[in-house]
């Protein structure tokens, strides 16, 4: 996929392979932590579309640094009842925090443009372009 892979594995080695293990035995059956993406090459650009539903666009960061994008999103709710006394009946509080990295090798990283809606954040990433050879002719000079 033109270099768009997830931070963390290039090279697989023995600390991958204990890893996805810790992860598939111990964690829950869904892997809710993660931000599912799907990555189209269309040519002349990569088309990311990240699901974030549920998310304000506020609660949503894209940073890229060196040849690394980042997006990272976090929110939380509260939400409480009470008796007439005052006293909890019920009380709920929810973090979310979310966050994936991936290369950004043949981007361009000036020309990426980001949008999100319905809770589909949508990232432009447009391909290096490769220069072309520079040509000129030289002109000739008659000595006497």
């Amino acid at each position: 996929m033109y270099a768009m892979t997830p931070f963390g594995k290039r090279d697989y080695d023995l600390f991958d392979m204990f890893d996805d293990f810790d992860r598939s035995f111990f964690a829950p059956v869904s892997d809710n932590k993660r931000i599912r993406t799907d990555i189209r090459d269309e040519g002349d650009k990569l088309i990311l579309e990240a699901e974030l539903p549920g998310f304000a666009k506020e609660d949503i960061n894209i940073d890229i640094t060196d040849n690394m994008l980042t997006l990272s999103a976090e929110h939380s709710t509260q939400s409480e009842e009470k008796d007439k006394e005052g006293k909890y009946i019920r009380r709920e509080r929810s973090y979310g925090s979310y966050k994936r990295s991936f290369d950004l090798t043949g981007i361009d990283p000036e020309g990426i443009t980001a949008e999100y809606k319905s809770g589909i954040l949508t990232l432009d990433l447009p391909k290096h372009q490769q220069e072309q050879p520079k040509s000129r002719r030289l002109e000739i000079t008659q000595k006497d």
